[in-house]
């Protein structure tokens, strides 16, 4: 296969990769290279095969289905765990919209002056008309272009003076502490990299794709699965390995720069570019505040999106963004509702870094018990029909269900039992 033939193969799962590195999770990425250095670099190894796994599981379950994650809650299982999983799901994704608008609107007003939080309300704008308006084979194609923003982080790496030797033996070997500060930093990782927006969203663009094509769902034609199901594994592992070294070269520029001159304490992406000026250079700082920019335009429409997929599949309603909008009211109403609501939260005087906490905790409540409602559905038979998961997806899934039940307890016990 050609390298032409094997980008046109690459589509929701990229998009799902390159979204998990918003400017949150490079707030938290460049937190942690700041705090511990390369200490923490083994856990982007340790979770990849975690992340890959379970977002197959969601892109699997859309394709064969042809229902969403919360259709198929619906149809199979009580309807107040329906709504007990998407009410979480829309509060952790408004709370990390503000987050997210927040810092690009930040980091514009370091590259250029102004105002920071009218660029907050303009770049909601934006995102809601570009994702409302665009069809979906444009937007779809416009997603994956914006993947390209995060090279600007392996640009930064790049003029951070990493040293390499140090950095490459702590992605194999572990230094781990044995703290409330390192434990803590560690559950941020995987919240970061497993997100339970990120499930929605990779089954609604699977279904998405499937509409595009003029396809069945995979259990009324199961003879079709093999190619259909190699394309997902071959995008989602793409796409995960692309979010990993996308955040381990921030957690390298950062651990480079920031630790190595004694700053530990970052709370935000934007406070993370400002302290990379006076030590890296001004290139390096605006390469870093572009990307926060670049990285936020393809985040947000991904979480108002899985929002929005959840809400209509949840209702029984019509949602997909190649519909228009008289034919999908509910669909774009929620995708505008949830990226102004996040918009709003900026002009309330709540802390951006505080949001974020409460964020994690709306997500660690939310994640693992998500994570193992998917594995069952992916071995549901009514679901699934022949296409059911094998004996080693359920192993792997729900090995990383339970890396994530577990870091959501450390979670609990360091931080909210500390307060």
């Amino acid at each position: 296969m050609g390298i032409s033939a094997f980008l046109k193969r690459l589509g929701p799962g990229l998009v799902t990769g390159a979204a998990d590195d918003d400017p949150s999770g490079i707030g938290t990425h460049s937190q942690v290279g700041a705090e511990f250095g390369y200490g923490l670099a083994w856990t982007f190894l340790f979770s990849f095969p975690l992340m890959v796994v379970i977002q197959e599981v969601a892109g699997k379950i859309g394709r064969v289905t042809g229902r969403g994650i919360a259709q198929n809650l619906r149809r199979h299982y009580p309807k107040s765990l329906m709504w007990f999983i998407v009410s979480l799901l829309i509060i952790a994704n408004v709370i990390n919209l503000g987050a997210d608008l927040s810092a690009m609107g930040a980091a514009l007003h370091l590259l250029a002056g102004g105002n920071a939080a009218i660029y907050t309300l303009g770049f909601g704008i934006i995102c809601v008309v570009l994702e409302v308006m665009l069809s979906y084979p444009r937007y779809a194609k416009a997603l994956k272009w914006t993947t390209l923003s995060l090279f600007t982080y392996v640009a930064v790496v790049m003029v951070a003076g990493v040293p390499w030797g140090e950095a490459l033996t702590a992605l194999v070997v572990p230094d781990i502490e044995w703290n409330a500060a390192y434990a803590t930093a560690l559950v941020a990782i995987l919240g970061t990299t497993i997100s339970p927006y990120l499930f929605f969203w990779q089954a609604g663009q699977e279904i998405e794709e499937q509409h595009r094509h003029h396809a069945k769902p995979l259990c009324i034609t199961p003879k079709e699965a093999g190619p259909e199901l190699a394309r997902i594994r071959i995008d989602t592992l793409t796409g995960m390995a692309f979010s990993s070294i996308i955040s381990l070269a921030i957690v390298f520029a950062t651990a480079a720069t920031l630790h190595a001159n004694g700053i530990t304490d970052i709370e935000t992406s934007a406070q993370a570019a400002e302290a990379l000026r006076p030590i890296a250079g001004n290139f390096a700082f605006a390469l870093f505040a572009l990307g926060i920019i670049g990285t936020g335009m393809l985040a947000v429409p991904v979480l108002a999106g899985s929002a929005a997929y959840a809400v209509t599949e949840m209702t029984g309603r019509a949602g997909s963004l190649d519909a228009k909008l008289l034919d999908a009211r509910l669909f774009y109403a929620t995708i505008a509702v949830t990226t102004m609501l996040g918009t709003m939260l900026n002009y309330t005087g709540i802390d951006p870094a505080r949001a974020l906490y409460w964020a994690a905790v709306v997500n660690g409540v939310l994640a693992a018990p998500l994570m193992a409602v998917m594995m069952l559905i992916v071995r549901n038979k009514r679901a699934m029909g022949r296409l059911a998961a094998s004996d080693g997806m359920m192993i792997l899934g729900w090995t990383a269900t339970a890396v994530m039940a577990i870091a959501t307890a450390i979670f609990f016990f360091f931080t909210l039992g500390g307060q």
